[in-house]
């Protein structure tokens, strides 16, 4: 490429790149997912509009999982351990089981609703049944759910990518006759057991080594925890372990420990995945091509997606949830809360590169099955939550930055205080902070100031904190409490 081509290609990059970023507030307005806007935006720039000619399965299936990569980590980092720790065995459950359930009913129907093979029936349904990590942080994060399903929803989606990608892969291999059932089985599980496993080691590693080198420029922090990430999921990939369990456990392990510069490390991870969501997007809608869909593809697409949604992911959900005593509320919430998105589209290029028979076919039918689900089940999820009652008041959360001080061993606290937060009114007596721990400085409007006893605090006051290495930690629980309880929460309670 020369000069002039990489100026044009930059041109035009930048161009839909800021197109993708106003599509975000125009989805807000309108109600749809972004990823739909993206996926339209790719597929007005392919073939059958303006011209713009891209079939490569395999770079589709590489630039996919790197996408993936990206969002997975940053689903792992600002996902909180407190909330997915009660929910995690219905998490792990129906990433797992859910999913084999999911496979097989879809799989039955494939075949004798469609009339596929079984080969293709199975992996129709391995490319389906997964829920989707960017949909589920995207759109579910604006519901208010209980901490333990909207953890649930999180825990399924970082984790249910592993296994199915693992059958994908296997399925569309030339070696998969020479497996039996039980034979795909261990390899599934043994592989996801062993990136996890490698996930948490890569993952304990890397906080260790954070919390100990004061890095000379803030900017490194996130750079360095997307590279621990990155390295976790490629590591594990070259062992030939599930890359996907590893670095979502990796980041899950770094976003719920006592790191340097945690908001800004969110922050970096939030814009990254959004990058990564558009570039994925736009990509997956120029490789289809809507001259090659055939009434079969909308016709199977919207068979497979009635199975998909009234049948499979409901009996998963019960099965599952009956036997791990989940309210039958939260059970209903999570049944219709089975987002498609990038996951299945991308999984379908894997037998697209592979060459396998009829790939094409099962591309053009998931695709169909992704709009017409996501057009349907995201802008009801708001109203099904509040009808069966699993909505909750907006927490009321500050936001607390921590920054070690090279030369002594101190932490200096940045804590925001949110419109939301019971803080306001609250004077720093009131806070109760251990002895050695002072608030150093309060930052109000355009003016700052050194805080007195008696000082109260307001909403939108940033506030400096100095505390002892030891005791960073009870002292961010403690502002948390406050925050969230008023000036007469305990150290204990409301935590």
């Amino acid at each position: 490429m020369d000069a002039s081509s990489l100026d044009t290609a930059l041109l035009a990059g930048s161009a839909i790149l800021l197109l993708a970023v106003v599509a975000v507030r125009a989805s807000v307005h309108i109600g749809l997912p972004s990823l739909l806007l993206y996926l339209a935006m790719g597929v007005l720039l392919g073939e059958s509009v303006l011209g713009v000619e891209f079939d490569d399965a395999k770079t589709a299936h590489a630039l996919g999982f790197a996408a993936l990569v990206v969002i997975l980590t940053e689903g792992g980092l600002t996902t909180r351990w407190s909330e997915v720790r009660p929910s995690l065995a219905i998490g792990v459950a129906l990433a797992t089981v859910g999913i084999a359930i999911s496979v097989g009913i879809v799989a039955v129907a494939a075949r004798y609703l469609l009339g596929l093979p079984w080969e293709l029936a199975l992996l129709v349904g391995a490319v389906t049944s997964p829920t989707d990590a960017a949909a589920v942080f995207a759109v579910l994060r604006k519901v208010p759910l209980r901490p333990s399903l909207l953890g649930a929803l999180e825990a399924e989606s970082g984790l249910n990518d592993a296994p199915t990608v693992l059958l994908v892969v296997l399925l569309s291999s030339s070696s998969v006759a020479h497996h039996s059932a039980l034979e795909f089985l261990g390899i599934v599980v043994v592989e996801l057991l062993a990136g996890a496993l490698i996930g948490a080691a890569v993952g304990v590693a890397g906080a260790w080594m954070l919390r100990r080198v004061a890095l000379p420029a803030v900017g490194l922090y996130p750079i360095s925890v997307m590279a621990i990430a990155v390295l976790s999921y490629a590591g594990a990939a070259a062992l030939h372990t599930s890359g996907f369990a590893a670095v979502y456990i990796t980041a899950l392990w770094l976003g719920n420990s006592e790191l340097p510069h945690r908001v800004s490390t969110r922050s970096f991870a939030e814009g990254m995945a959004w990058l990564a969501q558009i570039g994925l997007f736009i990509m997956l809608g120029l490789l289809a091509s809507p001259s090659t869909f055939a009434l079969t593809h909308v016709v199977g697409g919207l068979i497979v997606g009635a199975v998909l949604t009234l049948i499979a992911r409901p009996v998963s959900v019960v099965v599952c949830g009956t036997a791990l005593r989940v309210p039958w509320r939260e059970q209903a919430f999570l049944a219709g809360a089975g987002l498609r998105g990038a996951v299945p589209i991308v999984l379908a290029t894997i037998p697209l590169a592979e060459r396998l028979p009829r790939s094409e076919d099962v591309f053009n039918l998931v695709f169909v099955l992704v709009v017409v689900l996501t057009l349907l089940i995201a802008p009801g999820l708001p109203k099904l939550g509040a009808a069966l009652g699993v909505t909750v008041e907006q927490a009321r959360d500050l936001e607390v930055e921590a920054a070690p001080l090279e030369r002594i061993a101190a932490d200096m606290l940045q804590v925001h205080v949110t419109d939301q937060s019971r803080l306001h009114g609250v004077e720093v007596s009131e806070l109760r902070l251990p002895a050695g721990t002072s608030v150093a400085l309060v930052v109000r409007g355009e003016a700052s100031f050194t805080p007195d006893q008696q000082t109260s605090l307001r909403r939108g006051d940033d506030l400096l904190i100095v505390t002892p290495q030891a005791d960073r930690e009870s002292i961010e629980r403690r502002l948390q409490a406050v925050s969230r309880g008023g000036r007469l929460a305990g150290w204990v309670d409301d935590q």
